[in-house]
Protein backbone atom coordinates (compact mmCIF):
# COMPACT_ATOMS: atom_id res chain seq x y z
CA UNK A 1 0.00 0.00 0.00
CA UNK A 2 1.19 3.46 -0.95
CA UNK A 3 0.23 6.45 1.32
CA UNK A 4 0.20 9.95 0.07
CA UNK A 5 3.40 11.45 -0.18
CA UNK A 6 3.14 15.23 0.59
CA UNK A 7 5.53 17.26 3.26
CA UNK A 8 2.67 20.21 3.77
CA UNK A 9 -0.30 17.67 4.65
CA UNK A 10 -1.51 18.12 8.15
CA UNK A 11 -4.45 16.80 10.10
CA UNK A 12 -5.45 18.28 13.36
CA UNK A 13 -7.03 15.08 14.56
CA UNK A 14 -8.32 11.40 13.68
CA UNK A 15 -9.85 8.86 16.10
CA UNK A 16 -9.72 5.31 17.18
CA UNK A 17 -13.00 3.78 17.52
CA UNK A 18 -13.61 0.26 18.83
CA UNK A 19 -16.98 -1.20 20.03
CA UNK A 20 -17.11 -3.35 23.38
CA UNK A 21 -18.91 -6.30 21.46
CA UNK A 22 -15.82 -8.61 22.29
CA UNK A 23 -12.40 -8.92 23.04
CA UNK A 24 -10.20 -7.19 19.99
CA UNK A 25 -8.25 -9.06 17.74
CA UNK A 26 -5.55 -8.59 15.26
CA UNK A 27 -7.36 -6.80 12.69
CA UNK A 28 -8.55 -4.07 15.15
CA UNK A 29 -5.10 -3.87 15.94
CA UNK A 30 -3.75 -3.40 12.99
CA UNK A 31 -6.40 -0.30 12.36
CA UNK A 32 -5.31 1.05 15.63
CA UNK A 33 -1.47 1.06 14.81
CA UNK A 34 -2.49 2.40 11.35
CA UNK A 35 -4.56 4.95 12.93
CA UNK A 36 -0.98 6.00 15.12
CA UNK A 37 0.99 5.70 12.55
CA UNK A 38 -0.69 8.28 10.32
CA UNK A 39 -1.29 10.16 13.39
CA UNK A 40 2.38 10.85 13.80
CA UNK A 41 3.09 11.21 10.51
CA UNK A 42 0.62 14.07 9.81
CA UNK A 43 1.10 15.79 13.03
CA UNK A 44 -2.64 14.73 14.21
CA UNK A 45 -3.51 14.03 17.76
CA UNK A 46 -5.47 10.64 18.17
CA UNK A 47 -9.15 10.79 20.08
CA UNK A 48 -10.26 7.18 21.82
CA UNK A 49 -14.12 6.81 21.40
CA UNK A 50 -15.77 4.05 22.69
CA UNK A 51 -19.29 3.42 20.50
CA UNK A 52 -21.06 1.29 22.81
CA UNK A 53 -24.50 1.90 22.10
CA UNK A 54 -25.38 -1.74 20.87
CA UNK A 55 -26.46 -1.59 24.74
CA UNK A 56 -27.58 -6.02 24.01
CA UNK A 57 -23.90 -6.45 23.61
CA UNK A 58 -21.69 -3.79 25.60
CA UNK A 59 -19.65 -6.11 28.17
CA UNK A 60 -17.62 -4.23 30.74
CA UNK A 61 -14.93 -6.86 30.00
CA UNK A 62 -14.61 -5.92 26.83
CA UNK A 63 -14.89 -2.29 27.76
CA UNK A 64 -11.87 -3.22 29.72
CA UNK A 65 -9.80 -4.99 26.65
CA UNK A 66 -9.91 -1.94 24.59
CA UNK A 67 -7.79 -0.59 27.52
CA UNK A 68 -5.80 -3.57 27.73
CA UNK A 69 -4.90 -3.62 24.24
CA UNK A 70 -3.72 -0.18 23.52
CA UNK A 71 -1.51 -0.04 26.66
CA UNK A 72 -0.06 -3.50 25.98
CA UNK A 73 0.59 -2.73 22.06
CA UNK A 74 1.95 0.72 23.26
CA UNK A 75 -0.81 3.02 21.06
CA UNK A 76 -0.73 6.42 22.26
CA UNK A 77 -4.38 8.53 22.55
CA UNK A 78 -4.48 12.27 23.30
CA UNK A 79 -7.93 12.68 24.07
CA UNK A 80 -10.41 10.40 25.66
CA UNK A 81 -10.61 7.97 28.79
CA UNK A 82 -8.15 6.16 30.24
CA UNK A 83 -9.21 3.83 32.48
CA UNK A 84 -13.15 2.11 32.81
CA UNK A 85 -14.46 4.95 35.67
CA UNK A 86 -13.60 8.07 33.45
CA UNK A 87 -15.38 6.21 30.23
CA UNK A 88 -18.77 5.69 32.75
CA UNK A 89 -18.54 8.82 34.00
CA UNK A 90 -17.45 11.01 30.52
CA UNK A 91 -16.80 9.31 27.82
CA UNK A 92 -19.41 6.94 26.87
CA UNK A 93 -22.01 7.61 23.57
CA UNK A 94 -24.81 7.79 26.65
CA UNK A 95 -23.31 10.75 27.79
CA UNK A 96 -24.21 12.77 24.00
CA UNK A 97 -27.62 11.16 23.57
CA UNK A 98 -29.03 14.71 23.32
CA UNK A 99 -26.87 15.39 20.25
CA UNK A 100 -28.02 12.43 18.40
CA UNK A 101 -31.85 12.95 19.39
CA UNK A 102 -31.33 16.58 17.99
CA UNK A 103 -30.10 15.24 15.09
CA UNK A 104 -33.09 12.78 14.52
CA UNK A 105 -35.54 15.28 14.85
CA UNK A 106 -33.78 17.43 12.81
CA UNK A 107 -34.47 14.58 9.79
CA UNK A 108 -37.92 14.28 11.29
CA UNK A 109 -38.93 17.61 10.66
CA UNK A 110 -37.64 17.98 7.31
CA UNK A 111 -39.30 14.51 6.42
CA UNK A 112 -36.03 12.78 5.64
CA UNK A 113 -36.90 9.87 7.44
CA UNK A 114 -39.90 7.22 7.66
CA UNK A 115 -40.95 4.22 10.30
CA UNK A 116 -40.20 0.78 9.46
CA UNK A 117 -41.44 -2.22 11.56
CA UNK A 118 -39.42 -4.58 9.43
CA UNK A 119 -36.63 -7.28 11.15
CA UNK A 120 -33.56 -6.85 9.19
CA UNK A 121 -34.33 -10.25 7.21
CA UNK A 122 -37.34 -9.35 5.66
CA UNK A 123 -35.85 -5.35 4.63
CA UNK A 124 -35.33 -6.91 0.85
CA UNK A 125 -38.93 -6.78 0.72
CA UNK A 126 -40.21 -3.96 3.03
CA UNK A 127 -43.13 -1.83 1.57
CA UNK A 128 -42.97 0.60 5.02
CA UNK A 129 -41.18 3.06 3.08
CA UNK A 130 -44.91 3.60 1.44
CA UNK A 131 -47.26 3.20 4.96
CA UNK A 132 -46.55 6.25 6.42
CA UNK A 133 -45.91 4.76 10.18
CA UNK A 134 -46.16 7.16 12.53
CA UNK A 135 -42.70 7.89 13.30
CA UNK A 136 -43.80 8.04 17.27
CA UNK A 137 -45.01 4.19 17.30
CA UNK A 138 -43.47 1.46 19.61
CA UNK A 139 -41.16 -0.95 18.23
CA UNK A 140 -40.58 0.75 14.72
CA UNK A 141 -36.47 1.77 13.26
CA UNK A 142 -36.46 4.99 11.24
CA UNK A 143 -35.10 5.01 7.71
CA UNK A 144 -33.47 7.74 5.47
CA UNK A 145 -35.46 7.68 2.34
CA UNK A 146 -32.63 7.53 0.24
CA UNK A 147 -31.50 8.41 -3.51
CA UNK A 148 -28.93 5.86 -4.98
CA UNK A 149 -28.44 8.17 -8.25
CA UNK A 150 -27.08 10.89 -5.77
CA UNK A 151 -23.45 11.67 -6.70
CA UNK A 152 -21.57 12.57 -3.06
CA UNK A 153 -18.22 13.76 -2.83
CA UNK A 154 -15.55 12.15 -0.50
CA UNK A 155 -11.88 13.14 0.06
CA UNK A 156 -9.54 10.36 0.43
CA UNK A 157 -5.84 10.18 1.47
CA UNK A 158 -4.66 8.16 -1.67
CA UNK A 159 -6.78 8.80 -4.18
CA UNK A 160 -8.06 12.53 -3.71
CA UNK A 161 -11.70 13.32 -4.59
CA UNK A 162 -13.81 10.52 -5.34
CA UNK A 163 -17.75 10.94 -6.34
CA UNK A 164 -19.25 7.67 -5.24
CA UNK A 165 -23.08 6.93 -5.22
CA UNK A 166 -24.66 5.11 -2.60
CA UNK A 167 -24.08 1.60 -2.40
CA UNK A 168 -27.36 -0.78 -2.96
CA UNK A 169 -26.87 -2.56 0.51
CA UNK A 170 -26.98 1.27 1.59
CA UNK A 171 -30.90 1.48 0.58
CA UNK A 172 -32.67 3.48 3.22
CA UNK A 173 -30.48 2.62 5.50
CA UNK A 174 -31.34 2.71 9.10
CA UNK A 175 -30.59 5.78 11.65
CA UNK A 176 -32.70 4.81 14.66
CA UNK A 177 -33.13 1.43 16.15
CA UNK A 178 -36.30 -0.26 16.94
CA UNK A 179 -34.96 0.02 20.80
CA UNK A 180 -35.05 3.74 20.46
CA UNK A 181 -31.31 4.25 20.25
CA UNK A 182 -29.99 6.00 17.81
CA UNK A 183 -27.86 3.64 14.91
CA UNK A 184 -24.20 3.52 14.38
CA UNK A 185 -24.48 5.55 10.79
CA UNK A 186 -26.15 8.97 12.92
CA UNK A 187 -23.81 8.42 16.12
CA UNK A 188 -20.31 8.03 14.28
CA UNK A 189 -21.26 11.15 11.98
CA UNK A 190 -22.57 13.19 14.80
CA UNK A 191 -19.28 12.03 16.71
CA UNK A 192 -16.38 12.59 14.47
CA UNK A 193 -17.98 16.78 13.57
CA UNK A 194 -18.70 16.89 17.47
CA UNK A 195 -14.81 16.43 18.22
CA UNK A 196 -13.75 18.08 14.99
CA UNK A 197 -12.33 15.24 13.42
CA UNK A 198 -10.33 15.65 9.90
CA UNK A 199 -8.70 11.85 9.32
CA UNK A 200 -11.01 8.88 9.84
CA UNK A 201 -8.59 5.24 9.01
CA UNK A 202 -11.11 2.12 8.68
CA UNK A 203 -10.96 -0.98 7.04
CA UNK A 204 -11.86 -1.64 3.55
CA UNK A 205 -15.18 -3.11 4.79
CA UNK A 206 -16.11 -0.24 5.85
CA UNK A 207 -16.24 1.89 2.39
CA UNK A 208 -20.11 1.51 2.54
CA UNK A 209 -20.54 3.40 5.54
CA UNK A 210 -18.02 6.14 5.06
CA UNK A 211 -20.71 6.44 1.40
CA UNK A 212 -23.75 6.34 4.01
CA UNK A 213 -22.42 8.93 6.09
CA UNK A 214 -21.50 11.40 3.99
CA UNK A 215 -25.08 10.78 2.76
CA UNK A 216 -26.70 11.55 6.05
CA UNK A 217 -24.59 14.27 6.27
CA UNK A 218 -26.24 15.88 3.44
CA UNK A 219 -29.47 15.41 4.95
CA UNK A 220 -28.48 16.68 8.26
CA UNK A 221 -27.21 19.65 6.40
CA UNK A 222 -23.59 19.50 7.26
CA UNK A 223 -21.41 20.21 4.79
CA UNK A 224 -17.88 20.07 7.29
CA UNK A 225 -18.32 16.18 6.78
CA UNK A 226 -16.75 16.22 3.27
CA UNK A 227 -13.67 18.04 4.85
CA UNK A 228 -12.80 14.89 6.34
CA UNK A 229 -10.03 12.98 4.73
CA UNK A 230 -10.88 9.12 4.78
CA UNK A 231 -8.21 6.32 4.49
CA UNK A 232 -9.43 2.65 3.80
CA UNK A 233 -6.83 -0.29 4.91
CA UNK A 234 -6.57 -3.61 3.28
CA UNK A 235 -8.42 -6.27 6.27
CA UNK A 236 -5.80 -9.07 7.54
CA UNK A 237 -8.08 -12.46 6.54
CA UNK A 238 -8.67 -15.80 8.34
CA UNK A 239 -7.80 -18.62 5.94
CA UNK A 240 -9.99 -18.97 3.37
CA UNK A 241 -10.62 -15.29 2.92
CA UNK A 242 -12.52 -15.08 6.14
CA UNK A 243 -12.81 -11.66 7.61
CA UNK A 244 -11.68 -11.88 11.27
CA UNK A 245 -14.02 -12.01 14.27
CA UNK A 246 -14.59 -10.96 17.57
CA UNK A 247 -15.62 -14.75 18.22
CA UNK A 248 -12.28 -16.09 17.19
CA UNK A 249 -10.40 -16.09 20.24
CA UNK A 250 -7.31 -17.53 19.02
CA UNK A 251 -6.79 -14.29 16.64
CA UNK A 252 -7.78 -11.76 19.74
CA UNK A 253 -4.95 -9.86 21.65
CA UNK A 254 -6.30 -10.78 25.11
CA UNK A 255 -5.38 -14.67 24.17
CA UNK A 256 -2.34 -13.81 22.58
CA UNK A 257 -1.07 -11.72 25.23
CA UNK A 258 -2.20 -14.28 28.29
CA UNK A 259 -0.49 -16.88 26.05
CA UNK A 260 2.84 -15.18 26.54
CA UNK A 261 2.84 -13.28 23.29
CA UNK A 262 5.07 -9.84 22.99
CA UNK A 263 4.19 -6.66 21.77
CA UNK A 264 6.53 -7.45 18.65
CA UNK A 265 4.92 -11.23 18.60
CA UNK A 266 1.63 -9.73 17.97
CA UNK A 267 2.85 -7.57 15.16
CA UNK A 268 4.27 -10.73 13.32
CA UNK A 269 1.58 -12.62 13.67
CA UNK A 270 -0.55 -9.78 11.56
CA UNK A 271 1.87 -9.57 9.07
CA UNK A 272 1.79 -13.51 8.54
CA UNK A 273 -1.65 -12.68 8.22
CA UNK A 274 -0.99 -10.34 5.28
CA UNK A 275 -0.19 -7.38 6.61
CA UNK A 276 2.88 -7.36 5.42
CA UNK A 277 3.87 -3.77 3.80
CA UNK A 278 1.19 -1.77 5.44
CA UNK A 279 1.44 -2.57 9.31
CA UNK A 280 3.64 0.12 11.11
CA UNK A 281 6.04 0.67 13.21
CA UNK A 282 4.94 2.73 16.29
Amino acid sequence: MVLMQSPTLHFSKTRIAPTPSGYLHLGNALSFALTASLAKKYGAKILLRIDDLDRGRVNPQYVQDIFDTLNFLEIPWDEGPRNMQEYENAWSQLHRMDTYQNALQQLKESGAVYACTCSRTQIHTCTCRDKDISLDTENVSWRLRTNHERELSITTLNEGIIKPKLPAEMKDFMVKKKDGYPAYQLTSLIDDLHFGIDLIVRGEDLWPSTVAQHYLAEALQQPGFQKITFHHHPLIMESGDKKLSKSAGATSIKYLRENGKTMADVYKAMMSMGGTGFVPSV
